[in-house]
């Protein structure tokens, strides 16, 4: 299966689930954004690697690299290999004395740990167009009209809403740049397609 190289755009604060956080990956060289809910811990550890800060104490992710790097472990790179009900799968491919090794790993963690490798961060072709948002795709669609309050409440019955109206609601989630939102429309949206 293919892959594709992403870098990570930034972590945004998610309004619409108290916290959490997403984590945004980007297609390199594409406008194809990978929105990614994380956790508290999680953000706080992929920020810290991200601005080059030291912390007084290492964190789980930088223990984790001196444990490997003191056993001459490196990390050659994360795949996201699998988007299933929300939620994404990654691998850590290892390598030893030239013998690789793959290990199972949340991607919040994964990517926590590739920085602190600098290692690439992949996704598979079909991840990105399972669970992909493509900005330029929202912005060109202008011409969807709602007449619905679009507060957000994620106990909202969304059977009477339209892939229409919600294409509408994740494209303004968009442009405020709740990209926390944006995920979980994705997600009912995906789901509406399926069932028609």
């Amino acid at each position: 299966m293919n892959s594709v190289l992403l870098d990570v755009i930034g972590i945004t604060y998610s309004q619409s689930q108290s916290g959490a956080y997403a984590l945004i990956l980007g297609v390199k060289g594409d406008k194809t954004r990978l929105p990614i809910i994380i956790g508290e811990a999680e953000a706080q550890s992929i920020v810290i690697a991200i601005e080059g800060h030291e912390t007084r104490r290492p964190l789980t992710h930088d223990l984790f690299k001196t444990f490997a790097t003191s056993f001459d472990i490196n990390i050659t790179e994360v795949l996201i290999n699998r988007f299933k009900d929300g939620v994404f799968y990654s691998e850590l491919h290892c390598v030893k004395d030239g013998e690789e090794s793959i290990i199972d790993a949340r991607t919040s963690d994964a990517v926590a740990i590739a920085l602190r490798f600098n290692a690439p961060i992949y996704a598979n072709s079909q991840v990105i167009e399972e669970a992909g948002i493509v900005m330029d795709d929202i912005e060109e669609d202008n011409d969807t009209e709602t007449d619905f309050d679009t507060d957000f409440d994620t106990d909202i019955d969304f059977e009477r809403y339209s892939i229409a109206e919600l294409e509408q609601l994740l494209k303004e989630a968009i442009e405020v740049e709740d990209y926390a939102k944006a995920s979980i429309l994705r997600d009912i949206i995906n789901d509406k397609k399926q069932t028609i």
